[in-house]
């Protein structure tokens, strides 16, 4: 019985991890470039509503995840040009965003809610599927599972390895001293925006497509939050960004996995795990000594090129 509890609860794990997985990875991206993106929870709304709705009308859930990732680059951008380059202040234009992202969802997606759909299935791999314990976690996932663990290594590879890593690295570190070496600035600053944007997009697709099968107005449910949490808890890292978000999943899943073998679990504890366990992390890593040198030095801060020196 253990045993057949934690391989089910391990296998239900990706559908509650990989949309903050996906948000995290694209706030990672753009505050390593400067820009606070709190507008995320609107990204994951609009992508949800966007992959919801297209794949209704058309059938098809692929083009509905693509629909996604375009609704949330598109309100991305928006974004980064009031914060890039009309120089608005971060913090308030991501909150408008967020608003915008929201209350768009809810309007356009109204006559698609609670419509179910087929969307994208997990894959069999046979008799791997099967193994004890990891079997469904590593072998019975969806293709976009898959792909999220591909994007966040590819995300480290390109952040370290790469000349565009080290350029938006710099921009976030020093946008002064980039600028002086060539670096476009606002360039950078809008890609590292409207890779968050389309990251975000694919999270709420996946959110829509892979865990739920329709849309439902605020069904992001303050993933965005915990995705913002979960970028100083993994320290701006892809790979601690990995672990994170599932582990954020793993309590999130807890909850239904109680119920279906019948224990008695209080419903509203154990929901709330994932919110306690955000304001958990922002307090230990308010007092951490580790987090000093980890965060991108101009994170939040406009550059205006006629400041520099």
């Amino acid at each position: 019985m253990t045993l057949a509890f934690l391989t089910n609860w391990l296998g239900s794990v990706p559908p509650a991890a990989i949309p903050l997985l996906l948000a995290c990875l694209g706030l990672i991206l753009s505050e390593r470039a400067g820009v606070v993106s709190l507008g995320i929870e609107g990204y994951l709304a609009m992508g949800a509503m966007s992959a919801a709705s297209v794949t209704l009308v058309s059938g098809q859930p692929l083009l509905g995840v693509l629909a996604g990732v375009l609704a949330g680059t598109l309100l991305a951008l928006g974004f980064g040009i009031a914060v890039v380059v009309l120089r608005c202040e971060q913090i308030l234009a991501g909150l408008a965003t967020m608003a915008i992202g929201l209350g768009a969802a809810g309007v356009i997606g109204r006559s698609y809610v609670h419509r179910t759909f087929e969307g994208i299935d997990s894959l069999q791999l046979g008799a791997l599927a099967e193994l004890p314990l990891l079997g469904k976690l590593l072998f019975a996932q969806d293709p976009l599972t898959y792909l999220a663990v591909l994007l966040t290594l590819a995300c480290a590879w390109m952040l370290l390895r790469t000349r565009l890593g080290l350029r938006l690295r710099a921009v976030g570190e020093d946008p002064a001293t980039a600028d002086v070496a060539g670096v476009q600035v606002q360039a950078h600053q809008l890609l590292a925006v409207a890779l968050c944007g389309a990251l975000a997009g694919l999270g709420g697709a996946y959110l829509a497509t892979v865990a739920s099968n329709t849309w439902v107005e605020n069904m992001v449910g303050g993933r965005g939050w915990i995705a913002l949490a979960l970028v100083i808890f993994a320290r701006w890292s892809p790979l601690r960004a990995l672990l994170g978000a599932f582990l954020f999943g793993a309590i999130e899943a807890l909850l239904p996995r109680l119920q279906a073998i019948g224990l008695d679990a209080p419903v509203y504890l154990v929901g709330m795990l994932p919110y306690a366990l955000t304001i958990a992390v922002l307090v230990i890593a308010s007092y951490s000594p580790k987090r000093r040198g980890v965060e991108p030095a101009a994170l939040g801060l406009a550059y205006l090129r006629q400041d520099r020196r």
